[in-house]
């Protein structure tokens, strides 16, 4: 597969083209490798760890959620170039998606969790610039707190901790992945019972109990791990491809 075509392919897939994102996300191609691809690597971030394990498994793209920029304008020197040196050396090309891969229908972080959590999709929320990242659903049989984390324990593989600020009968809720819990006043207004994210600051823990919404921790990693294996998944299934995921849990 031609990298040029697909790099073109995903971009149109997940609407990166004008799609809104913090400054530094810059989703897309970061670092271009060899023209030709056959093998995906996809992993959380881009880092020297991620890095190193897609040139020893010979990927020809790494594909990420979190990318090389976050920190603004910055020299490659120190450890920026210790993860750029080998991508370019080994012709790895780096692939990043942020909130296009955690809005996404399909493949997106947020879409995918909130199946997994067993909730029929009906709505979204969260938007960012006014595009909509979240999404909100109902679960066929309502839970209690303990039954919910319990479930997001078992779709992220991990813990979850619940601050009970809501209904003892859970049946609508919202999900927003990574640091998502800034959509606590928004899920009220939607009646939701619940918002599940990965983490929080101090406040929004008073937040939730004085809004009257669940606020399920599931851990910022374990709850974007989904999006960008979905993506990789696809990209080999459409172009024939082969794929991998390269797993480095945070603990956060």
């Amino acid at each position: 597969m031609k990298l040029e075509s697909l790099i073109q392919y995903l971009d149109a897939y997940l609407g990166i083209p004008g799609f809104p994102d913090y400054p530094g996300a810059w989703n897309g191609l970061q670092v271009e490798g060899s023209s030709e691809v056959r093998h995906l690597v996809a992993s959380v971030d881009a880092s020297s760890a991620s890095v190193e394990a897609a040139v020893a498994r010979k990927a020809d793209l790494l594909i990420v959620h979190h990318g090389l920029f976050w920190g603004g304008l910055a020299p490659l020197t120190g450890r920026i170039l210790r993860r750029v040196r080998p991508l370019v050396e080994r012709g790895v090309g780096l692939y990043s998606a942020h909130l296009p891969l955690d809005s996404h229908a399909e493949v997106g972080n947020n879409a995918l969790l909130a199946r997994a959590l067993g909730l029929s999709l009906e709505g979204r929320f969260d938007a960012y610039k006014g595009t909509p990242v979240g999404w909100h659903g109902r679960l066929a049989r309502p839970l209690d707190a303990a039954g919910l984390r319990s479930r997001a324990e078992a779709a992220v593989g991990g813990p979850a901790r619940v601050i009970e600020g809501g209904p003892q009968r859970i049946e609508r809720v919202g999900v927003v992945t990574g640091a998502g819990a800034d959509a606590l006043a928004e899920a009220a207004d939607l009646g939701l019972d619940a918002l599940v994210t990965g983490e929080c600051h101090h406040h929004h823990a008073i937040d939730a109990m004085e809004l009257g919404v669940h606020l399920v921790l599931a851990g910022h990693y374990a709850t974007e791990t989904f999006g960008v294996q979905a993506l990789a998944a696809h990209a080999a299934e459409r172009f024939e491809l082969s794929w991998e995921f390269v797993d480095l849990p945070t603990g956060l």
